[in-house]
């Protein structure tokens, strides 16, 4: 099943399954979120809970029993709930099962909101902590979006003036090597070598917007204030990026622990709820 929602600037789809965006269109039809063509990355906006990235060996402790989380968490692969709907927004809802309980042994709901006002696409998360203890979790988000033709021709301009600093991964885990790239008028020009050794992953950023131009040209700004990781990825010769606003991030190549203390982990009190909110912004 799947879910519009509309503006007179902007059209969304979703599916119900993961709640994905898997289309953002302007009023002349133009498509900012990338196809999912299977060749290069199937999918096209996944959601990312309860954690982000990959864990050592696919595996966490929690009060010394281990638990097996693949790659991102499993709310990308699960159907979800429309539980609100308006002509300009939708409200999807995720809550734990038996299912979900046997890889992470919690009570929640996780709703992801997404709103059109103007030109810009708001993504609402909701956390819902429905246990009598402290929830650890991680949450994220992975927007893929369309940059067809010569790749070369976009840039990122990023919010302020600064050196990025991005943490290497090996085998999808944080190494211990960092690189960094200086900005020029606050842009980043794009290529695929950037990309060579997987996303690049930034724990730390002081921007907390980033805009895609071509040829200098603004297309979409994407806005994560709330966020404090992000991350940024493509495949080879793939005519997507991604933009991904985290809270959270893979392993380190040594961490392997109880999931309350792992590097980047929030912590959810007690029938507390979580909220954050990104943006995709059309020029």
């Amino acid at each position: 099943m799947t879910t519009t929602i509309s503006n007179s600037n902007l059209t969304a789809q979703i599916k119900h399954f993961g709640a994905e965006l898997f289309s953002l269109k302007n009023s002349a039809n133009k498509e900012y979120i990338w196809e999912g063509n299977p060749a290069f990355w199937g999918k096209h906006s996944p959601i990312l809970f309860p954690i982000v990235g990959t864990l050592k060996n696919n595996s966490y402790l929690y009060n010394e029993d281990e638990y097996h989380l693949s790659r991102h968490g499993f709310a990308r692969e699960m159907e979800f709930k429309l539980i609100e709907k308006s002509e300009k927004s939708a409200t999807f809802s995720l809550i734990s099962s038996v299912e979900t309980r046997k890889v992470y042994p919690f009570d929640f709901e996780l709703q992801i909101c997404y709103s059109l006002e103007e030109n810009k696409l708001n993504i609402n998360y909701k956390v819902i902590n429905k246990n009598e203890i402290a929830m650890p979790f991680s949450i994220g988000a992975h927007p893929a979006l369309a940059l067809p033709g010569n790749f070369e021709e976009y840039s990122l301009e990023f919010q302020q003036a600064e050196t990025l600093k991005y943490s290497l991964l090996e085998e999808g885990l944080i190494s211990n090597n960092s690189n960094e790239i200086p900005l020029k008028n606050r842009k980043l020009g794009l290529n695929y070598k950037l990309f060579e050794r997987d996303a690049l992953v930034f724990k730390t950023l002081e921007s907390k917007s980033i805009t895609i131009l071509k040829n200098n040209v603004p297309l979409l700004k994407v806005n994560f204030t709330d966020f404090p990781n992000l991350g940024i990825w493509t495949v080879k010769n793939a005519p997507f990026l991604c933009i991904e606003p985290w809270f959270g991030y893979s392993d380190t190549l040594v961490e392997y622990a109880d999931l309350s203390k792992k590097e980047g982990i929030q912590l959810l009190e007690k029938n507390e709820v979580f909220k954050s909110n990104f943006s995709i912004e059309i020029a």
